[in-house]
């Protein structure tokens, strides 16, 4: 069973810049797409950005230009570089992955338990 761990997470004013890391462990053959959520208190979560395993990118419209998605596959980690941080980003972020455990099974999701990132002057 694989795990996932972000972080990176606090607090920050506005216009700053924070590096958040989704980390997996555990059973990893292969790690496919990553994505990042986030959810804001009394708000629906929404899709931040996703990465799939060959790098390709998708933003939401909200943090195109401001946010950038990558990934190391040698350490299992994917990244969420947040610059010009605004109070609306603040929330929940948390990513979610696609992950197999040996050559043979399927993917399965695992999602992380978050990391809270908070934009305050």
């Amino acid at each position: 069973q694989a795990q996932l761990v972000e972080s990176g997470g606090g607090l920050v004013q506005p216009g700053g810049s924070l590096r958040l890391s989704c980390a997996a462990s555990g059973n990893i053959f292969s790690i496919g797409n990553v994505h990042w959520y986030r959810q804001a208190p009394g708000k629906q979560r929404e899709l931040v950005a996703a990465i799939s395993r060959s790098g390709s990118t998708t933003y939401a419209d909200s943090v195109k230009g401001r946010f950038t998605i990558s990934r190391d596959n040698a350490k299992n980690t994917v990244y969420l570089q947040m610059n010009n941080l605004q109070p609306e980003d603040t929330g929940d972020y948390c990513c979610y992955a696609d992950i197999k455990a040996d050559r043979y099974s399927g993917y399965r999701t695992s999602w992380g338990q978050g990391t809270q990132v908070t934009v305050s002057s």
